[in-house]
This record gives structure tokens, sequence and C-alpha cells, in this order.
């Protein structure tokens, strides 16, 4: 019996044991009945959405493989976006998604040409430790949940191999690229940086320069103006208005 036969026969008897009590307890059938029935609706609810939720994780995987695996096949836009809407909300609703998640969305941030979240997820994925499966230690319930139906599905691929072949390609390319494809993202980046910060650059150096330029004339003029040497040789005032009264006179 697997780990999820085990969890559904614990679940079973402590049904059992709630209804023997209220059995014990005087409580009338219908009232038992009623319980029973409410519980197992409830039980029923929990189980189908926990299902969906990982379901939703594979369904991820299989339409990014499809997209990530032909890259001369033309994908519409929103199509790519639908399923990086649909990893994102993986990731909102998982604290500790699978490192797996992370690779996929990433790439088809960078196919989409949204190189700066795609950097974001590769760097958290490549150069984060705590990423990483081996790290680990203290899973979500969500996480156990995930990881317990993945190795039933590596036991017996067979039940889902369009979602095992998706794992696998996309497990082989994070394996073989996911540095390759951080390096090649950032070096975009710093390209497109350059392009635009030139400019900003080349205005600043311009206005130091013309500053550097106006302060130089306006002490040259200062200079030019207040030369001691200068001030000295200017005759006195009274031998000038003298000199101009005795071209007056003469005239």
């Amino acid at each position: 019996m697997g780990a999820k036969g085990k969890e559904t026969t614990q679940k079973l008897m402590a049904i059992v044991v709630i209804i023997t009590m209220m059995m014990t307890m005087g409580i009338p059938p219908a009232v038992i009945v009623f319980f029973t029935v409410v519980v197992y609706l409830v039980y029923r609810a929990v189980q189908h959405s926990e299902h969906q939720q990982i379901s939703g994780i594979f369904r991820f995987y299989i339409a990014s493989n499809e997209i990530l695996r032909d890259e001369e096949r033309r994908w519409y836009g929103y199509e790519i976006a639908r399923v990086i809407r649909h990893g994102e909300n993986i990731l909102h609703s998982m604290n500790d998604a699978p490192p797996l998640v992370l690779y996929a969305l990433a790439a088809l941030h960078g196919r989409a040409g949204d190189d700066e979240q795609a950097c974001k997820l590769l760097a958290r994925l490549v150069e984060n430790e705590e990423t990483d499966e081996s790290r680990r230690f203290d899973p979500s319930a969500e996480l156990l949940r995930y990881v317990s139906a993945l190795r039933q599905l590596e036991r017996e691929p067979a039940q889902e191999p369009q979602a095992m072949a998706a794992i696998r390609s996309l497990e082989r390319a994070r394996r073989t690229r996911a540095a390759a494809m951080l390096a090649e993202v950032r070096g975009r980046l710093r390209t497109q940086e350059e392009k635009l910060f030139p400019q900003a650059s080349l205005r600043a150096n311009e206005t130091a320069r013309f500053g550097v330029a106006s302060n130089n004339l306006t002490a040259k003029e200062s200079v030019t103006t207040n030369t001691p040497g200068e001030m000295a040789h200017r005759p006195p005032i009274a031998d000038v208005l003298r000199d101009v009264y005795e071209e007056k006179k003469s005239a």
C-alpha cells in the first residue's frame, strides 16, 4: 500500500471512530447519517481541489515544453502570456514551488522578450542554493502532495506519458541551459543599458565641459579686470581731469 492509500485508510478509520462515538452518545441515526454525508462531501471537495492543483502543475509543464521545444514554431503572444500567467499563479500559491516551475517560467519570459523578469527567475534558480531540491528540508503540504504525485508518475510513466515526457525535457534543459541562459540574458540587458545610457552620459559630459569653460572664462575676465599691474599703471583721476581741462583751454 502506498502513502496515498495509507492516508486514505487513516482518514476512513477516523470517521468510523467518530461515528461510533456518536452512536455511543445516543445521537439519532439521522443526525449521524447527515454528519457522515457532510464529512464525505467536504473530504471529496478538498481532495478534488488538491488533485486539481497538482494536475495544474503538470499541465503547465506540458504547455511550457510545447512552446519551448520548437523555436521555429510561431506562437501568438497571448498564447505565451496565458501559460506565463498559469506559472505565476503556481508561484503565488506555493511558497516553495518546484525549481522546474522557476526554470520553465523563466524560459517563457525569455521567449516572450521579457529579459528582466527572466533574469530575476534564472538568478533565483541558479545562484540561490535554497531553491535546489536537496535544500528543501521543511516542505509545505502543497510540495508534499506534488512530490508524492511526481514519484508515482515516475514509477508509472504510462499513466501520464505526455506529462512525463515534458518533465524530462524541461529537466534536461534546466541542467544544461539554465546557467548559459542567465549569462545570455544578462548580456542582452547590459547591451540595452549601453544603448540607453551613453546619450545621457554624453549630455552630462557636455554640460560639465560647458560649466568648466564658463568658469575658466569668468576667471580670465576677473583676472584681466583686476590685474594688479594694470591697477598700478593707471594715472590718478586728478591728472586725467587736468589733461582734459588743458586740452579744452588750448582749443
